[in-house]
């Protein structure tokens, strides 16, 4: 048997398994079997280190675990398989409400956690810093980017998910200042339930100014194409597709120059703005910085009036978490604001403006 021949100690399979699957695996293999999520769930588990990051696994984990109770009880009542959680006499009823009660205590620790999260995002913005998020495929080399830019020690490893948590610093050049976010790194068919527990995490994501998605160009053109499009149909799952992108193409100091060209053309069309750079030998760096600002300052301004209902206060209220207000002025039944913002977000607060019986405009730059 190849189990024996290579003396494995787990069975994994890349599809969902249900418990019983699971059970009747280890059961005539005689070592744990596990799915995709399981592993995922085992790899974060290992590499969390924050507080943080350790209850958002925590809470991924009960949440899998309870869509499973009724299984897992009544195999727990046949035989415990190997790795598999006893679960002694415990009946379906209490198994569930203990698991209940452990979320809801997660839930509150990290309410709390995102509450000052969100304390210290507006702090900023009352400081007028533009926040920038690195985002990518794990191992791409955001860590390293990280680095490079603001002269840190971020945690470097070829391993997968070596960072689960969010780091922020400064960023300093041509005399601006900007906010630098290193965040977790995405996967193919990363499960809806690690997003959701990881919402508070990737959600800086999604209150950034630019994103710098980062890709390994060193890797194969077709593993490079599809790992774009992961990241870049995970940037909208979680809200952030309005966002402007630079896409940098990192590690070209493992490709030759004919080659990283090469590559360049055939993923040009695929690829926002795309970027040469090398993050371990700071190759290209000060041009990126520079692309940084091109990006940045492309902003426009723009002003909407609007009635005053329901609706419109978590909007507004909305707008200032999300963007550059210069002035905003109550009447007696409406609104009006004047900010600054890329031309794609303007665009979807144009939307719902219109949406919302508004009326809005775009101010040119030199009237």
């Amino acid at each position: 048997m190849l189990i024996k021949k290579t003396n494995a100690e787990k069975l994994l399979f890349d599809n969902r398994l249900n418990p019983s699957q699971s059970y009747n695996l280890a059961k005539a293999t005689g070592i744990e079997a596990i799915d995709r999520f399981k592993l995922i769930l085992e790899i974060f588990t290992k590499n969390a280190q924050t507080k943080e990051a350790k209850l958002q696994i925590q809470l991924a984990t009960l949440e899998y675990e309870r869509a499973h109770v009724k299984q897992r009880v009544r195999l727990a009542k046949i035989a415990e398989q190997p790795g598999f959680m006893g679960l002694g006499a415990y009946e379906v009823d209490i198994y569930h409400e203990a698991i209940n009660r452990q979320i809801n205590t997660i839930l509150r620790k990290l309410t709390k956690i995102r509450e000052k999260r969100s304390l210290h995002r507006n702090r900023r913005i009352e400081l007028g810093f533009l926040s920038i998020s690195l985002a990518g495929y794990t191992s791409a080399g955001k860590s390293s980017l990280f680095n490079s830019l603001t002269d840190e020690t971020a945690e470097v490893d070829e391993a997968l998910f070596t960072t689960l948590s969010t780091t922020t610093r400064l960023l300093e050049f041509s005399n601006r200042k900007f906010l630098l976010t290193d965040t977790v790194g995405f996967i193919d068919r990363l499960p809806l339930k690690l997003i959701e527990a990881f919402h508070s995490t990737l959600e800086e994501t999604i209150y950034s100014d630019l994103i710098i998605l980062v890709i390994d160009i060193s890797e194969a053109t077709d593993i490079v194409e599809k790992k774009n499009k992961i990241c870049l149909d995970t940037i909208e799952r979680i809200g952030a597709s309005s966002i402007p992108i630079i896409t940098v193409l990192n590690k070209i100091d493992s490709v030759s120059e004919l080659e990283t060209q090469k590559k360049l053309e055939t993923l040009k069309p695929q690829i926002k703005n795309p970027f040469l750079i090398s993050a371990l030998y700071k190759k290209n760096l000060e041009s990126l910085k520079q692309e940084i600002l091109k990006q940045l300052e492309s902003y426009t301004k723009a002003l909407f009036s609007m009635p005053v209902t329901k609706q419109t206060m978590p909007f507004i209220s909305w707008i200032h978490q999300k963007t550059d207000v210069e002035k905003t002025i109550y009447k007696d039944d409406s609104v009006n604001v004047i900010l600054k913002a890329t031309p794609q977000f303007l665009n979807r607060v144009k939307k719902r403006v219109q949406e919302l019986n508004g009326e809005f405009e775009t101010i040119p730059k030199n009237p």
